[in-house]
């Protein structure tokens, strides 16, 4: 009896305690409507309701089962209890009360809440579905039926074509034009938040945080706005911020397509693709979605980066299927033949469905009418020029600068003129980027500012970081004394010199919000890692971590952010890589 007592003592032991929240009920519920279990399925949303009862999510799923069950009138009860007590502005509550009363002939106050909906919801959602529903009820109650004002389409065309802008990479005169429905529709989130986005785009990053900060004020849940903020914080390298949103985006399942899709591809630029592949999934068990071409694409991406090499053949073979034209398929799945799988190196993929950047100038150089024919029915193309001319290394900013050239029109010369007053840019890429302008007849004036911008470059970066001499002054030079003292004997004037130029850049960059040093020796550490690696040298973190006393850890996160915020040339093995490029 004693031994048996001990095995089941030893027994419990090994028993692993099941975790329930809100999400666990909701993945059951979701199970248990898969095989048309709506009872269980609406204990299970009542349950996610007791865990989250401030989670307006959880209550819509309730009424939704009950709607499914037939129960439209309880349906409707909660959808009110959610405007009355848990969010007056998850409007679309409007909307599916509207069709709770139209399943149950009670056209008259379906019509009242259908035009409570158009007249009160911005976002316009179920815009289309509404104006549908409004030729029903017209029919029915034999009178006409038109709501005074129809909210959502206030601004939407302005919208609709910013967003065209941006899509094409006219950043600039989007954010004019989302500047202007902001201040007019100042609860326009949608708007608020592709501001954002042209502000960060254009290198604007304290004024895109801002706008997303107004953004997730109004409206703190805002799927788009956290995804937005979760892409910045990485930008920054800000970890700490970063960290705990990632947590909360790794347990959100959104209801709607667009948010499912917008976290789906966040967490993938974050290289949560685990995340990214079970969203991207959920969607394309969707009737109304499944057949886009892209989703298959973004899917597989997901499966190769998560190491489901299997499973991205299948979807890039069902693309395939899908896009027979497309050489975006045929180029992944040769790649995944030619890739050695049994390697612990492993390969991301950007999640834009196009091919690789570099695979594109090198076809467009073989044959430039091809970018021709490109740029007419893709405006991505141009988008993912003035991507790279902002965000690529060094290489690819000069193979873009003379892919401009064969473009030539009035803005590939805006955009070049702006380059030439980038502080921080090679005199190298400016002298190219002068060249392309002058055959495309550029006036004096523009290379005398040429020239000063090239002379003038140090002397920028010398001032800046002066600014800052009130603010921990001494520590920040500290940092540098500290890295000179350790460096390698065999390490020449010139690193020396660039490890300087990077800690100037680095604040530059920063100015003013110059970063709180509490631990010089790490980022010393970081300073003489990153100019080891941009010499050639095969110095790892572990090395120079042991001799300035400090973790590995520390001086890969001060690395990344170093890198996160100068754009230094990859290295595959250790330098962190921002993805904001696939945002």
């Amino acid at each position: 009896m004693e031994e048996n007592h001990l095995q089941a003592e030893d027994l419990q032991h090994k028993v692993i305690p099941i975790h329930m929240d809100a999400n666990f009920f909701f993945e059951r519920a979701v199970r248990s409507m898969d095989r048309l279990h709506y009872d269980k399925a609406l204990k299970y949303f009542r349950k996610a309701v007791e865990y989250e009862p401030e989670n307006p999510v959880n209550h819509c799923n309730v009424a939704g089962i009950l709607s499914e069950m037939g129960d439209y009138e309880g349906s409707n009860a909660v959808l009110a209890d959610i405007l009355e007590h848990v969010d007056a502005s998850v409007t679309e509550c409007y909307f599916y009360m509207a069709n709770n009363y139209a399943n149950m002939d009670n056209f008259e106050e379906a019509e009242r809440v259908l035009i409570k909906y158009l007249e009160e919801d911005s976002a316009g959602q179920f815009l289309d579905e509404a104006e549908e529903m409004m030729e029903l009820f017209q029919y029915e109650l034999e009178r006409p039926v038109k709501p005074s004002r129809i909210r959502s389409r206030e601004g939407m065309v302005e919208h609709e074509e910013a967003r065209t802008l941006m899509e094409e990479g006219k950043f600039s005169q989007a954010s004019e034009l989302l500047e202007r429905i902001v201040q007019e529709q100042p609860d326009f989130l949608a708007a608020r938040n592709n501001l954002a986005l042209a502000y960060y785009y254009m290198g604007l990053f304290r004024k895109a945080k801002a706008t997303i900060g107004e953004v997730l004020e109004l409206e703190p849940g805002n799927i788009h706005g956290l995804c937005n903020l979760a892409i910045f914080y990485q930008h920054e390298g800000d970890t700490n911020s970063l960290n705990p949103l990632l947590e909360l985006l790794e347990i959100t399942i959104p209801f709607h397509q667009e948010h499912v899709f917008k976290l789906a591809t966040t967490m993938g630029i974050l290289g949560k693709h685990e995340s990214a592949y079970g969203h991207f999934r959920r969607l394309l068990k969707d009737d109304e979605v499944n057949g886009d071409p892209s989703l298959y694409h973004y899917t597989a991406v997901a499966a190769f980066n998560s190491g489901r090499y299997k499973e991205a053949k299948r979807y890039w073979g069902q693309l395939l299927k899908l896009d027979p034209v497309s050489d975006i398929p045929r180029f992944y799945l040769a790649q995944l033949e030619e890739l050695d799988l049994t390697s612990t190196q492993r390969l991301e993929l950007s999640y834009h469905y196009h091919l690789p950047f570099e695979e594109q100038l090198k076809r467009w150089e073989q044959d430039e009418s091809e970018l021709y024919e490109e740029i007419k029915t893709n405006p991505l193309i141009r988008s993912s020029f003035f991507w790279a001319l902002r965000y690529g290394d060094k290489g690819t900013k000069l193979q873009v600068i003379r892919a401009l050239g064969w473009i030539a029109d009035e803005e590939v010369k805006e955009t070049l003129e702006v380059f030439l007053e980038e502080p921080d840019e090679a005199a190298e890429l400016k002298r190219e980027a002068m060249r392309i302008l002058q055959e495309m007849g550029l006036e004096g004036s523009v290379q005398a500012a040429l020239e000063v911008s090239v002379a003038s470059e140090p002397m920028i970066e010398e001032t800046q970081v002066s600014n800052d001499s009130h603010n921990g002054g001494d520590t920040l030079q500290a940092v540098v004394d500290q890295a000179l003292l350790h460096m390698d004997d065999q390490a020449d004037r010139e690193q020396k010199s660039h490890l300087q130029n990077l800690w100037t850049q680095f604040l530059g960059k920063l100015h003013p919000d110059t970063p709180i040093i509490r631990h010089t020796e790490g980022w010393s550490a970081a300073l003489e890692y990153l100019t080891a690696k941009q010499h050639g040298s095969s110095m790892t973190y572990q090395e120079v971590a042991e001799r300035y006393g400090v973790s590995v850890s520390t001086v890969s996160r001060y690395a990344k952010r170093i890198n996160s915020v100068c754009s230094l040339k990859e290295e595959k093995d250790d330098i962190f890589r921002p993805f904001t490029e696939n945002i």
